[in-house]
């Protein structure tokens, strides 16, 4: 392999391994893939076991990955300068180059990552961000009216539904036509695909390239693609449509405005990007799934959605639930120049992986970490670099705080309207075991899809207990 160091000021190029890294497994570099594409958390756990808070990782035969469980690490990574990290998602998550594309503001390198990034931000922070919450209530609302009732349901493709929707009402505002029932469907099969537990297998493994070459990825993508450019074409030959309040009419403007028009492989990417939804949708699963198996933690947070109470422990239980639960348990940072890590001294073109599911499972910074506590976020801010869940510093996830606002009203809405109680692997009250991580595209969700069984609340006389009262005035 090649790697680039710097000595004496000039850049040095040289053929070997990088030499003085932290320690990690010895064995080869494709066990080490196939380990990490099989088992990817229990292979964490194991590393994290045997060779301490830093270690390295062959999974790729170019490149090294540095695993940083430290938050002073973390930090120094996160507030790093462009020119000496750059972004590297792919290399943990290779599905998202073919799926995104190129010009995703997600992997973008600097400057023009800012300058998207900048342009898109103000979708979704200030008063933008709270108008989403009513539209959040209406779509759970009018999905919950159609969930069977006491039987046993899986919530997480139900949380697909809520979230695919609240996205695409985002984006495009209204969606009650057949161009958008088409998309819906074709979203839907898209995501399907990409779940398949052998294609997920095989793309960690091989790399990106052999999903970019797939028929049956290009023949489920394809349609998506087309359909998201002809519902642009049509926008922008409607009159007025470019004055709507949606992302994509806000996007266009700030671009146009910038003097840097989208074109529409451009608008392709980065609508792609918002569309394709997985970390949402897996992070409310596991919110309930967590819920279920912690009957006083579930009636906690209903409790305080029935009284009208603030929302303080919703928002611990979606904390809470994002510590142990992270999107990504790697976050990941080209090395564009040395940097002083773990004690060592990391090359230029190796990996710095910050590990959101290991510092999250830190005994000396969160006490009694494997267990589900909300109560830890009560009134105390989550420590700095060590709660990591949408990365940090300038590519931070830059829908954080509309993913947890989703999470929060999501939980609340299902509550107010309806009683949850576990099915299944969980069905005995107090069982506090998770059903264990599956691996989706984009994220890992329960095991079990956090089966439940609901039913629809009535009114009773004492509204301060779940199961009883009626359901609160929520913003719709």
């Amino acid at each position: 392999m090649r790697a680039e160091v710097t000595q004496g000021g000039r850049k040095m190029v040289g053929r070997g391994e990088f030499r003085g890294l932290p320690p990690g497994p010895r064995m080869p570099s494709a066990m080490q893939a196939i380990g990490w594409s099989m088992r990817p958390l229990a292979f964490l756990e194991r590393c994290g076991r045997d060779f301490g808070h830093t270690f390295t990782l062959r999974v790729r035969h170019d490149r090294p990955w540095v695993v940083l469980t430290e938050p002073e690490d973390v930090k120094r990574v996160f507030t790093a300068d462009a020119d000496a990290v750059t972004a590297s998602a792919v290399e943990a998550s290779p599905a998202l180059g073919p799926l995104l594309g190129p010009r995703s503001v997600m992997l973008l390198d600097e400057p023009e990552h800012m300058t998207h990034r900048k342009l898109m931000l103000r979708s979704f922070h200030g008063e933008r961000l709270a108008g989403y919450g009513d539209m959040v209530v209406a779509v759970t609302r009018d999905e919950i009216s159609r969930w069977p009732m006491n039987e046993q349901l899986a919530l997480w493709p139900r949380m697909q539904a809520i979230s695919s929707e609240v996205l695409l009402r985002s984006v495009f505002g209204d969606t009650q036509t057949e161009h958008m029932a088409r998309l819906r469907e074709r979203l839907s099969r898209l995501t399907a695909w990409l779940n398949d537990s052998r294609r997920l297998a095989l793309t960690t493994v091989v790399g990106p390239r052999w999903l970019s070459h797939n028929a049956g990825f290009r023949a489920v993508m394809a349609p998506v693609e087309a359909d998201v450019l002809a519902e642009v074409r049509r926008r922008r030959a409607t009159p007025g449509a470019q004055d709507s309040e949606n992302v994509l009419a806000m996007l266009e403007r700030a671009h146009a405005w910038s003097g840097s028009p989208l074109s529409e492989p451009q608008l392709r990417d980065e609508l792609i990007t918002l569309l394709s939804d997985g970390p949402t949708s897996t992070s409310l699963a596991w919110a309930f799934e967590r819920l279920l198996r912690h009957p006083d933690k579930l009636a906690r947070v209903q409790r305080e959605v029935l009284t009208g109470q603030d929302d303080a422990y919703a928002e611990a239980v979606v904390k809470e639930t994002l510590r142990l639960c992270p999107v990504v348990p790697l976050i990941m940072r080209k090395l564009l120049a040395p940097m002083q890590l773990g004690g060592c001294t990391i090359p230029a073109g190796a990996t710095a992986a910050p590990c959101p599911y290991l510092i999250h499972r830190r005994e000396d910074i969160y006490p009694n970490a494997r267990a589900f506590v909300p109560e830890r976020f009560l009134g105390a801010p989550a420590p700095a670099y060590a709660w990591i869940p949408f990365g940090g510093g300038v590519r931070r996830c830059l829908a954080a705080s509309f993913a947890q606002l989703t999470i929060k009203r999501v939980i609340q809405t299902v509550l107010s309207e309806l009683d949850v109680r576990p099915a299944g692997a969980s069905r005995s009250a107090g069982t506090t075991r998770s059903s264990g991580a599956t691996r989706s595209s984009v994220a890992f969700l329960p095991g079990d899809q956090a089966l439940a069984i609901v039913t629809r609340r009535t009114g009773h006389d004492d509204p301060q207990w779940p199961g009883t009262g009626t359901a609160p005035r929520l913003a719709a």
